[in-house]
C-alpha cells in the first residue's frame, strides 16, 4: 500500500501543475464578425499602417521566460475565433522591480508570471 502512494503522489503532483498560459479575450466590437478556421489567417503587425478598427483585446497570462514567438500564437489562435485580421499593440504588465530584472531560465525570478495584452484588428 506504501509503495502506490509512493507512486500515486508524484503523478498526482505532476498533473496538478498549473497551465502554461491562460488565455483571456474581451470583444469590445458593436458587429460580429465570422471566425478564421486557422490562426495562420491571423497575422502579428508591430505598426499598422492603414484603415482598421480595434474588435477586441486579447490578454495571455504566462511565466516571463516563455517565448514571445509562442505568446504571440496563444494570442493569434485567440484573435481567430474573434475574427480578427491581425493582432498589434503587445504590452506587458510587468512593473517596478520584475520588469527591471531580466527573466532567468532556472528557477528565480522566470516562473513569475505576467499578462501580455495584444489589440485584435480587422481591416477596412
Amino acid at each position: 500500500m506504501r509503495r502506490m502512494i509512493f507512486l500515486v503522489l508524484p503523478l498526482m503532483f505532476i498533473f496538478s501543475a498549473c497551465s502554461i498560459y491562460h488565455v483571456n479575450s474581451e470583444d469590445t466590437a458593436n458587429d460580429i464578425y465570422p471566425s478564421k478556421p486557422s490562426a495562420d489567417q491571423v497575422v502579428y503587425m508591430e505598426k499598422i499602417d492603414r484603415p482598421h478598427e480595434i474588435i477586441g483585446y486579447i490578454t495571455v497570462n504566462t511565466e516571463r521566460i516563455q517565448p514571445m514567438n509562442e505568446i504571440i500564437e496563444q494570442m493569434k489562435r485567440e484573435a481567430a475565433i474573434l475574427g480578427a485580421d491581425a493582432i498589434t499593440d503587445i504590452h506587458t504588465d510587468a512593473s517596478g522591480v520584475w520588469k527591471k530584472l531580466p527573466a532567468q531560465k532556472f528557477l528565480g525570478n522566470g516562473y513569475v508570471r505576467a499578462n501580455y495584452k495584444a489589440a485584435a484588428v480587422v481591416f477596412k
